[in-house]
């Protein structure tokens, strides 16, 4: 018994100490030191500054500056196309900014913020640095309807740039469309740039439009090629509007009494 008194007397102090370390060392790998985290907060918490709410107010006021002033940019780089483009152009067109979209009909139609107090009319054609974008098809005193030419339902008589051959395209509801040659054999391939045709019922001749992508002259009961639409369809902000030149389609005769 004094022997082991001895040996505790020596030795428990150390014993103790170990066992709490390793208690210690356990408790924090299951804990994965979240409490030793949390101990090291609480005691460095009164020396550490947070913000206040005057300046997280302040910090949320600039990123909402931040945000606009890189969509101001955004814009202004957008009307810059669009003012070289119009330069380019032979008449003088009518601004337009997109202001409506359908989410179910992204490729049929669009809403512009220009109407009949501007001038603007039905059949007027709506162009867009690239190319053709579409027509007015209804229109109120402050906005449009535009019928895109990727709309299904679009046709439009085209022809190719290089050879003249001719056809009609229809849209596929994205930036591809599909020409439908006159031609049985007609004169074309991948590349070739494509405008609206002389003997286009709905649109003025000379009109671009995009290029041929792919060419499927075995196809049935006429030679079909894939078009790229080089408007830029997905990011329509600002258009521009333009009387329509070319001849109404003929009306039907009215049969006679």
């Amino acid at each position: 018994m004094y022997i082991m008194r001895r040996w505790w007397d020596k030795h428990g102090v150390a014993i103790v100490l170990g066992g709490l370390t390793l208690s210690a060392a356990w408790y924090v790998r299951q804990t994965q030191g979240a409490a030793l985290f949390e101990a090291y907060q609480l005691v460095t918490r009164p020396f550490q500054s947070s913000p206040t709410q005057e300046d997280l107010l302040a910090n949320a006021r600039v990123r909402e500056l931040e945000d606009r002033l890189a969509e101001l940019d955004s814009q202004n780089q957008k009307l810059k196309e669009m003012l070289g483009y119009s330069k380019k152009q032979k008449e003088e067109g009518i601004f337009a900014p997109v202001v409506g979209r359908s989410a179910d009909h992204w490729w049929q139609q669009v809403t512009l913020g220009r109407g009949t107090k501007d001038g603007i009319k039905v059949d007027f054609i709506v162009m867009a640095p690239g190319g053709l974008v579409g027509r007015v098809v209804s229109v109120t005193p402050n906005t449009s309807r535009v019928l895109l030419i990727s709309d299904a339902t679009s046709q439009v008589g085209i022809s190719i740039s290089r050879s003249r051959s001719m056809g009609f395209m229809r849209g596929q509801g994205s930036n591809r469309a599909i020409m439908q040659f006159f031609d049985k054999v007609p004169s074309v391939r991948k590349g070739d740039v494509l405008s609206t045709s002389p003997v286009s019922n709905r649109f003025p001749p000379g009109l671009p439009l995009g290029r041929v992508e792919s060419v499927n002259l075995d196809k049935s009961p006429a030679p079909e090629a894939v078009i790229e639409l080089t408007a830029p369809f997905n990011s329509l902000e600002w258009v521009m509007v333009y009387p329509n030149s070319s001849p109404a389609p003929p009306e039907a005769a009215k049969p006679k009494p």
